[in-house]
């Protein structure tokens, strides 16, 4: 839990609480600023900082060795994240994710290696890691999770061929995903995206 920051309400037993995934070159502080357009004031809000400010160093679409040992310790500080939730007395599902670019697709594989009945889970513009979705890796059982994913068609780092197979692996695993592609979108959070996320899950 080193370079992680937690604000918002108190962490209790009795919390929801949101973990915040910035993207790369990001910070912390820089995801949590997103809570202030979402309706989380009563959330504990969760922000891991990566070292350097990014999670790994290469694509997310790079194969997942080239990414190593620096994807295995981003997906290691989500756990322990989740775990110290865990530890409060809090259930999975009041743990809701979100994360952007860099941060959506560590987010995306987290969750979909270790799904169980979160939430939430926002995924603004990202997808599976690896050169091929290994669905090897994936285990578990959304049981209804809210999905939101939205991303921009095209986009310079996250093509939408990966966003579609993300989704198709999740509503495989039973997660209820809603995706929006936005035509021309920059490589941003959109507001139309800020107030989807709002209705479907805040």
């Amino acid at each position: 839990m080193n370079n992680t920051i937690i604000t918002g309400a108190p962490l209790t037993q009795d919390s929801k609480v949101l973990i915040m995934v910035h993207g790369r070159g990001a910070s912390a502080q820089d995801i949590l600023s997103v809570a202030n357009y979402l309706n989380v004031k009563d959330f504990t809000l969760i922000a891991p900082q990566a070292e350097g400010h990014i999670w790994y160093p290469l694509s997310f679409l790079a194969p997942t060795n080239n990414n190593e040992p620096h994807l295995s310790t981003a997906l290691q500080t989500l756990d322990e994240t989740v775990k110290h939730v865990l530890s409060e007395g809090v259930t999975a599902a009041n743990i809701y994710f979100l994360g952007f670019s860099q941060g959506a697709c560590l987010t995306s594989e987290y969750t979909t290696r270790n799904a169980t009945r979160y939430g939430g889970i926002v995924i603004y513009t990202g997808g599976l890691i690896g050169d091929v979705v290994n669905t090897a890796n994936y285990k578990g059982d959304f049981a209804g999770t809210p999905v939101f994913i939205g991303t921009s068609n095209p986009d310079f780092h996250v093509p939408v061929t990966r966003v579609e197979e993300t989704v198709k692996v999740m509503e495989k695993m039973g997660a209820n995903v809603t995706l929006k592609i936005y035509d021309g979108m920059p490589h941003t959070i959109s507001q139309d995206e800020i107030d989807t996320t709002n209705q479907l899950m805040f």
